[in-house]
């Protein structure tokens, strides 16, 4: 039943958006007593009977086809990241997924490879729910240098990037737009959850956060998606001060669950210029040889 609820408050939401005028219906003013389009007229513009969209939102229906909900997605103006997310919600109802606790994750040693490559390039490896699994010491120094280095080593609790950027005040406060950031880890995270229902500490972690953020609440209620891919950021970093950097999310080979996410800054630029001061104090800090990935 929660894939269907979810499938159900995914649609709810969406038709609120839309106003008639945006679909080249006629607005009836104050008459109308619900926001955004009314169930005849969506389930009209996707050519669908009224009663089994209704069914199909009140969650009382699981057999929506493809072409369905192409259709629904049409009408609903969504944008790509929406309707693969549509889809990995109907998808979930039709398998009636069973909640289980996923294998430990780890970053392999062609990962860490990879990461050690990158030199003074700052960059940390997360898995499927952003637990961080590996950084080397830049992106150590510039996402969460008031954490221990090792602090992504199993058996003890990983950083998570979630959790950072709603319960951490040092990561709030790295963020010059912190509630664009904080959206785009609820955007990337309800994706997620729509792939994957049956992850069980995914779950757990949505819920651990709704309790504790109003904020991440209020975010997750929206019921917005979109790829955390590539994003410009102005930070305020406590040892370099004032720098915007690019942050790029890439997958590695043989593994599309992990994500490895790297900040950039135009060569010659202010914040280049950040970034170099910022490993040369890192450097001088570390020693001659650091070591520089954290291992599973």
């Amino acid at each position: 039943m929660h894939g269907q609820r979810e499938l159900g408050d995914f649609l709810q939401t969406l038709r609120a958006r839309l106003r008639p005028a945006d679909v080249g219906l006629p607005d009836y003013g104050d008459r109308r007593r619900v926001p955004g389009l009314r169930r005849e007229e969506l389930s009209l513009l996707a050519g669908v009977s009224s009663s089994y969209y209704t069914r199909l939102e009140q969650g009382q229906s699981v057999g929506a086809s493809p072409e369905v909900l192409n259709a629904l997605a049409q009408a609903l103006r969504l944008d790509e990241a929406e309707r693969h997310h549509l889809h990995d919600l109907a998808g979930s109802v039709r398998r009636r997924p069973v909640v289980r606790r996923p294998p430990e994750e780890h970053a392999d040693a062609a990962t860490l490879d990879l990461l050690e490559a990158l030199g003074d390039v700052p960059a940390l490896v997360s898995g499927r729910r952003g637990d961080v699994l590996a950084w080397n010491p830049m992106g150590h120094a510039l996402f969460a240098s008031h954490l221990d280095f090792s602090a992504p080593q199993p058996p003890d609790d990983r950083p998570n990037l979630a959790r950072l950027v709603f319960l951490d005040d040092h990561i709030r406060a790295l963020y010059a737009d912190w509630p664009d950031k904080a959206r785009a880890v609820v955007q990337n995270l309800r994706m997620v959850a729509g792939r994957h229902p049956d992850d069980g500490q995914l779950a757990s972690l949505v819920g651990e956060l709704a309790m504790a953020s109003s904020e991440f609440a209020s975010m997750w209620a929206d019921h917005s998606v979109r790829p955390c891919d590539s994003d410009v950021y102005e930070m305020r970093h406590p040892l370099v001060g004032v720098l915007t950097v690019t942050q790029q999310s890439l997958r590695p080979p043989r593994n599309g669950e992990f994500h490895l996410v790297l900040a950039t800054a135009p060569r010659d630029s202010a914040s280049h210029s950040a970034l170099r001061l910022l490993a040369q104090v890192i450097s001088d800090s570390r020693g001659p040889s650091p070591q520089h990935t954290t291992q599973h």
